[in-house]
């Protein structure tokens, strides 16, 4: 006998190490009045990128080491739409030797409780051969463990 999976569910920001504001814009609006489905992801990317690059962690324009998506996923809970700003909760589920599980959260301001959340997946490579690397730098860990 199978059991049926739990629903994903809203979570508190208590959930999340750092957040990042993100301003809406207004090309963010679908025709139905809301942010776009496909908004999120690009939020989710851009949250993690920018904290890491703020750290020190990730060189995009002259590091040896990148991270590439291989796996993503989003539930929704509550619509967001232009204009609003919106918080991202971040962390860390799963810390490989070559890869990251980011959790991201996106919250309305000042909500409670979040109105979408998801993952993706970083396998971290070497910038010129794209295999992974044997273990993430050093500076790179060192944040990621943080959010953990």
């Amino acid at each position: 006998m199978s059991s049926t999976p739990t629903r994903p569910q809203a979570e508190p920001r208590s959930a999340y190490k750092v957040f990042r504001r993100i301003d809406t814009r207004w090309m963010d609006n679908d025709v139905y009045g809301h942010v776009n489905n496909v908004v999120y992801y690009s939020w989710f990317d851009t949250a993690v990128n920018a904290h890491l690059i703020e750290q020190g962690a990730l060189d995009i324009h002259h590091g040896q080491t990148i991270g590439l998506v291989i796996e993503t996923q989003c539930n929704y809970f509550a619509p967001l739409a232009f204009p609003q700003i919106i918080e991202a909760g971040i962390r860390v589920a799963k810390l490989g030797s070559s890869s990251v599980r980011y959790e991201v959260a996106l919250f309305a301001q000042g909500e409670p409780l979040c109105a979408a959340r998801g993952h993706f997946v970083h396998v971290y490579v070497d910038k010129q051969s794209r295999r992974p690397v044997q273990a993430l730098p050093i500076n790179l860990k060192t944040v990621l463990e943080q959010l953990v």
